[in-house]
């Protein structure tokens, strides 16, 4: 076939340049092979617009963007992702197209074609729909368009939530993480047997133990991991604890349903859990400590060499512990003695933690607790156990009595109480074990669980 040359007007020395790129696009590959196709016929009418306007200074950007044999449903063309890239590359001003549906045939799409172009400065035109973005008319009817691509979006939203709430009333599982205990199978939670058994721990272990510090410290001596082999911290026993996946029930927006999997802990044991996490974390310490065993027990000595015995007495309700000397228990005469009958418990406790918080601090003892702790971790670092160490301030009030105890006694050797005050005695190669339970247990033990 042959082409005549169009004799191109000549643009106005002041008129600003538009570069102009021509998209086209065939659903189809039939027909392309010809010398003359679909595309060429496209492209043809949009130069000739393009030729028309070149008094507004309007040329053709001479890279093709052809798409043959590409729908019209999808983004992912070829020739178009090349074209969206130089609009990013701002090699582009306006884009001519034979019919709209060449561009796109979805409204969704549509819409995020042209906050492309919107974000560079780039029109569009339709040269047989006498749209053209450049003018205020062409501008309207992009907003009603956009309205309704809009209204298109918030319709298959609310269709996604609403087919989401009727399956999951049903008890479906709706995928996401696989909890620990299940695996998936034809899109359905299933018992993992061997995981199941770590998850009924951790409630045992919790109702047990009523801490979830101490149940993280127990469940690392027994070796109960997640799926990835990872220690499990104090934040994946609140989540364990609070998933009602485990008492085969699914949540969904405050509405508790019966869930198609099996249940893998037993009811009576949830519920003995979840009355424990009603009472806040300080305040279940609290409760803890006023039945706890002696912080001292069998560390505290007189100056007669024998140990103090805690004991304790109720006045109007309240509790008060001291340690006492073993004469006075045996009755026996210390009149004139260097002997100290009593001594408050809480405020020597207090006076042994306030040492073993000092000892933390000293540069020394943080370079001598690295090299001791090196030998079962060679891979740790001199700041990792200066954290570790630093942990211990805030992390303290939040430690059950069972687990400050076997700190204290992992750290202090011996406390010697006599007239002129308590010799504190500590014991540093202790310390290289404490640095690994705070690395493994202190930076979640720090979070208050909901």
């Amino acid at each position: 076939m042959t082409r005549r040359a169009r004799v191109e007007p000549a643009m106005p020395a002041t008129t600003k340049k538009l570069r102009c790129a021509v998209y086209t696009r065939k659903s189809t590959d039939e027909g392309l092979e010809k010398e003359f196709n679909t595309l060429d016929a496209q492209r043809d009418a949009c130069e000739a617009y393009i030729t028309s306007q070149r008094a507004e200074g309007w040329v053709l950007v001479r890279d093709r963007y052809d798409d043959g044999g590409f729908s019209g449903g999808t983004l992912e063309r070829p020739a178009l992702q090349r074209l969206l890239r130089d609009i990013q590359a701002d090699l582009v001003d306006v884009i001519v197209v034979y019919k709209i549906d060449r561009l796109s045939r979805s409204l969704m799409d549509f819409a995020k074609l042209v906050e492309v172009m919107d974000a560079h400065g780039v029109t569009f035109v339709s040269v047989t729909q006498s749209f053209n973005t450049t003018t205020s008319m062409g501008r309207l009817t992009l907003n009603i368009l956009l309205s309704f691509a809009q209204f298109e979006r918030e319709v298959i939203g609310e269709r996604i939530r609403d087919k989401f709430a009727a399956s999951r009333a049903r008890g479906m599982w709706m995928g996401g993480k696989v909890p620990l205990g299940y695996d998936v199978a034809n899109r359905k939670l299933v018992v993992n047997e061997a995981e199941a058994a770590r998850v009924r721990r951790v409630f045992e272990l919790f109702v047990e133990t009523g801490s979830g510090v101490e149940t993280v410290r127990r469940l690392q001596a027994e070796g109960v991991t997640a799926r990835s082999g990872r220690s499990l911290d104090k934040g994946d026993v609140y989540k364990i604890l609070n998933l009602r996946t485990y008492v085969g029930e699914v949540a969904h927006k405050g509405n508790v349903y019966r869930g198609e999997h099996h249940a893998i802990v037993p009811r009576e044991l949830w519920v003995r859990a979840h009355a424990i996490l009603q009472v806040s974390p300080r305040a279940r310490a609290a409760q803890n400590r006023q039945h706890a065993p002696a912080l001292l027990k069998g560390l505290i000595f007189g100056v007669d060499g024998r140990a103090l015995s805690p004991t304790y007495c109720v006045k109007k309700g309240r509790q008060y512990r001291y340690y006492v000397a073993q004469a006075v228990l045996r009755n026996a005469d210390t009149q004139g003695s260097e002997i100290v009958r009593r001594v408050s418990a809480a405020e020597i406790e207090e006076a042994v933690v306030d040492q073993v918080r000092a000892l933390l601090r000293q540069p020394e003892v943080v370079v001598g607790t690295w090299l001791a702790a090196r030998e079962e971790a060679p891979d740790l670092k001199e700041g990792e156990v200066r954290e570790a160490l630093a942990r211990l301030d805030p992390l303290w009030g939040e430690l059950f009595p069972a687990e400050q105890a076997r700190i204290v006694r992992a750290l202090v050797e011996r406390v010697v109480v006599g007239p002129a005050g308590a010799d504190i005695c500590l014991r540093v190669e202790g310390l290289a074990g404490l640095v690994r339970d705070l690395t493994a247990i202190a930076p979640e033990a720090l979070k208050v669980a909901a």
